[in-house]
């Protein structure tokens, strides 16, 4: 039962049943009221006409046993009449069944009929008075009491009864008759209802399913129109809107991919909060940088981001503005913007956009520091120049030796300055990517030893065994730009040889790791500090504690070797132990034979 209640067949059903039934009962109860007042009219007027048609018998008839027959055939069935000239006294009668006499005393002695004797006015009356077909039983009657036009002041009464139980049999055929249609009424109604239900229910149903199939994501679902009513509209609008969920679906799916793609492609980290500060969404790099920010601590217990952060996130929820700040995080600098996300008129969160600045810091600083040192490079030749030349203009050198020897110091100075430009100039090229290489195949042993025989008479003037050792097969080959590489030993070992005391040793190493060749420069110097080896290969790294020990140099050497191994597709590195000796290496990749 709940199961049609809860459907649209049964409600419309059962509804359609109610209204019929409503109606049926209100039409029922009205026909039986008319019909009861139509049979008590109906029999009341028949009573009044046959009274009047034997009381005009009787008048006009002096045969009184023909007027008899007369008024027994115009009597109806079950009809008596009785016929009194005098009060209480019955002249004529006619009786169809038991209890005549009993019945024509109560009639001839009701008071209420008494007054027709004197006057034209017609009684009619309900009695009760026994059965004409049972001896113990009483019914009720229907009396009329009509006068007999004499002309005279005291005249005559026509009584005519007739019993209840005529007109109720009839009533109740006709209250069968009534409730027997009513019941076919009903049924038939039933039967359309039902019919009618299913029809206009059928693509209802259709279409409730296609919305469920809708709800599960199959969007290629299309109920069928097979009318131009209302329904029919629904439908078409139905398969209407299906496409348009499929088309619009389509879009967000394409922009939430394209928005998905952005985020994962950004270089920033992007997060998102909810209005009570749990995360909604975040980007690859915002992920690592949580996870790194976890791993050192720096998240308090329970809290999503930092709390310089959390004070901002603070901010933009409580103020609904924007803000902007640049704070540095574990030693890394962050500039941060923060906005808020609003669905409606209210606030739903913020988003959150960290730029990492570490870079541009450190940028800054190399800047900062180069224009420190390419100035601290150059004031000290350019002061010696200004000096000397500004003494040779005021003929201060007494003799033709010490003008010699200032021309020589000037031009000593020019040319510092000149190997100071170009070194700049290279890297600059080299950190570019400007310099183009030259790369042909080479045997590598027989390239690094003719490179490390160059040095033999510098190596003997300053005191120093330089030696070359190699692991290498002879054919080991590599391609290279033989020029820059050149470049980079020379650097190597001049620095290895200024650094290395009389009586030491330098040794040039040639060895093969794998796919890759090492270049080794071994010596026996003076090394360098643990808290300096991060800092060789940048510029001017002469000018530091560990490596200056007043020799010549532009302290560019170092950075310009380490930008030709890598446009080589190698690797630079050292190995030091202060006090020591310090091993300067390269790799480059071998030919693939």
């Amino acid at each position: 039962m709940n199961r049609i209640w809860n459907s649209v067949v049964g409600k419309l059903w059962i509804t359609i049943l109610l209204l019929v039934s409503f109606v049926l009962f209100i039409v029922t109860v009205l026909l039986l009221e008319f019909l009861g007042n139509y049979h008590s009219e109906t029999v009341e007027e028949t009573l009044n006409k046959e009274a009047a048609t034997i009381a005009r018998i009787f008048n006009d008839h002096g045969n009184l046993e023909i007027s008899l027959n007369i008024i027994d055939d115009i009597l109806g069935p079950e009809t008596n009449a009785v016929i009194a000239e005098v009060p209480y006294e019955s002249t004529y009668y006619l009786h169809d069944g038991m209890n005549g006499e009993e019945i024509r005393e109560r009639i001839l002695n009701e008071p209420a009929f008494q007054k027709v004797f004197e006057s034209d006015e017609t009684v009619m009356k309900e009695m009760l008075m026994p059965a004409l077909t049972d001896e113990d039983r009483m019914e009720s009657y229907i009396v009329l009491a009509s006068p007999l036009q004499t002309g005279e002041e005291m005249h005559g009464t026509v009584f005519i009864y007739q019993s209840l139980e005529v007109m109720d049999r009839t009533a109740e055929r006709t209250t069968n008759i009534v409730f027997l249609s009513a019941f076919i009424a009903l049924l038939l109604t039933t039967f359309f209802a039902f019919f009618l239900s299913s029809r206009i229910t059928s693509p209802l149903r259709k279409m409730r399913e296609g919305a469920f199939e809708l709800a599960k994501g199959n969007f290629d679902t299309r109920v069928r129109s097979t009318s131009k009513d209302e329904i029919g509209q629904l439908a078409t609008a139905f398969n209407q809107m299906g496409s348009q969920l499929k088309h619009h679906l389509e879009v967000i799916s394409q922009e939430k991919e394209q928005l998905s793609s952005i985020l994962t492609s950004m270089a920033d980290a992007v997060i998102t909060f909810n209005q009570d500060k749990t995360v909604l969404l975040s980007n690859p790099p915002a992920e690592k940088l949580i996870e790194y920010w976890g791993l050192k601590k720096t998240i308090p217990e329970g809290k999503p981001l930092p709390v310089e952060l959390l004070h901002m996130l603070d901010h933009v929820l409580h103020f609904e503005e924007e803000i902007e700040e640049e704070l540095e995080i574990e030693g890394a600098y962050y500039a941060i913007s923060f906005s808020p996300l609003y669905s409606g008129e209210s606030i739903r969160g913020a988003v959150a956009v960290l730029h990492n600045m570490t870079e541009q810091h450190k940028l800054e600083k190399l800047r900062e520091d180069f224009i420190a040192n390419v100035s601290h490079e150059l004031r000290t030749p350019i002061a010696m120049l200004q000096g000397y030349s500004e003494a040779l203009m005021d003929d201060v050198g007494a003799s033709e030796d010490e003008r010699r020897e200032m021309t020589k110091i000037i031009y000593e100075e020019s040319q510092r300055m000149g190997r100071l430009v170009t070194d700049l100039l290279n890297l600059a090229r080299l950190e570019s990517g400007q310099m183009r290489l030259y790369k042909d195949v080479v045997q590598l042993n027989n390239v690094i030893e003719r490179m490390t025989l160059k040095f033999t008479q510098a190596a003997k003037e300053a005191g120093v065994d330089l030696s070359f050792e190699t692991e290498m097969d002879d054919w080991t080959a590599a391609e290279l730009d033989e020029d820059r590489i050149e470049q980079v030993m020379t650097n190597l070992i001049d620095n290895a040889l200024r650094h290395t005391p009389g009586g030491g040793k330098v040794i040039v190493r040639a060895q093969q790791q794998n796919n890759f060749a090492k270049i080794s420069v071994n010596d026996t110097g003076s090394g360098i500090s643990d808290e300096d080896k991060a800092f060789v290969f940048e510029r001017f790294y002469k000018a530091d504690k560990a490596r200056t020990l007043g020799k010549g140099g532009t302290g560019l050497g170092l950075a310009i070797a380490s930008n030709i191994v890598k446009a080589h597709d190698g690797v630079i590195d050292v190995e030091s132990e202060f006090g020591k000796g310090t091993s300067f290496y390269f790799l480059l990749p071998l030919k693939k034979m």
